[in-house]
């Protein structure tokens, strides 16, 4: 099991994201998506999210709130991801750049015609939707989406 976090920062109707385009290796490479990665030894979700997205953009994020907990079904051979998703939207600093992609504010309305995993374009849709906490287990098989099983949780 992996343990992970992801941030999409709204500014004037657009989300901050990034371009993964710099290493063919890369499993997202290509692809769109929001600011994250992997905790670090004894920090909490919001310790890592602010961290992270401080790495990747310069940015320090401040009250991040948490929208969901994913979890990414492994391929067989691969470990299961649990994710927990952030949204933000006050922040202090200056963009700089980011080793792993280009960061680019992208409309909301742009986002159906930008490559994204199936499971990234659902979620990135639910933040808009949706008002309270969710849960959701994505199955990939060959990189193709094969299940969904969404829980919402209201206030």
């Amino acid at each position: 099991m992996k343990m992970g976090t992801l941030c999409y920062i709204e500014q004037d109707g657009k989300y901050l994201l990034l371009h993964r385009n710099r290493r063919a290796d890369d499993m997202h490479y290509g692809l769109w998506v929001g600011l994250g990665g992997k905790f670090e030894r004894g920090e909490s979700p919001e310790e890592c999210i602010i961290r992270e997205v401080r790495e990747e953009s310069g940015l320090d994020i401040t009250d991040p709130v948490l929208r969901g907990i994913i979890t990414f079904a492994g391929e067989p051979g691969e470990d299961d991801w649990y994710v927990f998703l952030f949204t933000a939207d006050a922040f202090t600093g200056e963009l700089k750049a980011c080793d792993e992609g280009d960061l680019a504010w992208v409309g909301i309305d742009e986002l159906d015609a930008l490559p994204m995993h199936a499971g990234d374009r659902r979620f990135v849709r639910w933040l808009r939707e949706k008002d309270g906490l969710f849960t959701v287990k994505f199955t990939y098989e060959n990189g193709a989406l094969t299940d969904c099983i969404l829980n919402e949780y209201k206030r």
